[in-house]
């Protein structure tokens, strides 16, 4: 546990890309972190500041290729893995097996059977054990577990977007759980750094466009958590959107109540009790928007009922709250820190 005067000792696996960024922005204000290593798999080990110019005077170390001895020789004491999918298997097991915590933000240990993850990500899972043991990065649902955790599988932008949306209805049972339909859409940013046709500044500006609907592989990770929230199989349709900004995620989710009745003011009161005790999530009686939101861990939630509807609004920045900034929070409960350490900034 991390001591009043202790700074934990961290490292940033894969710093090229946005989410590393968005750790290293956070980090370098937390008072309880200490970045000392950054990995990176281009062969010049750059510095951190050369793959990120903004960081030039503030965060100037090499960005070497990934050794756990290494980071374990320099006191590393958790890993942030901003690795792509597959890629992070290994890393894990080696930080592990050397006594280093992970919080993996690759989608490598949200899923908890090896056949479910070779199912939506095509590949195979070497470590089915390190895969069973991992917990689910969502402080709203598995803050105790995550405390004590060796591997944080920090969860996607769109499912957190969609689960915080609908926990107080599943757990309430006021919605019909096979009816849900979650219609988000995202900034470009989500589709990371690596340049790809689809994100293009002449293909994605002044363009909005659909893709992956009914079959994202964000889809399963939703249903896993809504259902253990629920205690029953929750299904969920979701289909996600390319919106030409460069941060932020907008859902709106739809679903069939289950008896009539519901009044909007019943629905926030219950979100309120749901949420009471989790700072970065707002019940709010205004309609959210992403410019609300961006740059900050906030979740931002707007129940309404309408007769044979229930409609809830929600916004993330999906490179805080959707991956780096729950990241440092899930940080701060496996090191005894304030959980809100680092993250207290508005949009």
């Amino acid at each position: 546990m991390a001591g009043m005067n202790k700074r934990v000792k961290v490292a940033i696996l894969g710093a090229s890309g946005y989410t590393a960024a968005e750790l290293a922005r956070i980090l370098l204000r937390h008072p309880g972190a200490e970045i000392v290593a950054a990995t990176s798999r281009q062969d010049e080990s750059p510095r951190f500041s050369q793959l990120h110019p903004q960081f030039t005077g503030l965060l100037d170390i090499p960005c070497a290729p990934f050794d756990s001895t290494m980071l374990k020789d320099l006191g590393v004491e958790v890993a942030f893995g901003c690795l792509p999918h597959g890629a992070s298997q290994e890393a894990v097991a080696d930080l592990v097996a050397n006594g280093i915590r992970a919080v993996d933000l690759s989608a490598d240990f949200r899923l908890r059977t090896p056949e479910a993850h070779k199912k939506w990500y095509k590949e195979d899972h070497h470590y089915p054990d390190l895969l069973a043991e991992a917990v689910y990065g969502l402080p709203e649902v598995y803050r105790e577990k995550i405390k004590t955790a060796r591997i944080v599988a920090n969860p996607g932008c769109y499912p957190q977007s969609v689960q915080l949306g609908l926990m107080p209805l599943i757990q309430k049972g006021w919605i019909d759980p096979k009816s849900i339909i979650a219609d988000s859409k995202s900034g470009v940013s989500g589709a990371g750094r690596t340049p790809k046709l689809g994100t293009l500044y002449p293909e994605c500006n002044e363009n909005f466009s659909a893709y992956q609907t009914g079959i994202h592989r964000h889809t399963p990770e939703m249903e896993q958590v809504l259902s253990d929230v629920g205690g029953i199989p929750v299904s969920v349709f979701f289909s996600p959107h390319l919106t030409p900004m460069d941060r932020g995620i907008f859902s709106t989710i739809y679903a069939t109540p289950m008896e009539k009745g519901l009044s909007t003011k019943n629905l926030r009161e219950a979100f309120q009790d749901y949420y009471r005790g989790n700072p970065f999530v707002r019940v709010v009686e205004h309609l959210p928007a992403t410019k609300f939101t961006a740059h900050s861990n906030f979740a931002d939630l707007h129940p309404i009922s309408f007769e044979d509807r229930i409609v809830v609004l929600a916004t993330i920045d999906n490179l805080v709250r959707g991956a780096s900034g729950v990241a440092v929070q899930n940080f701060n409960l496996m090191t005894g820190q304030t959980e809100t350490a680092g993250l207290l900034t508005l949009g």
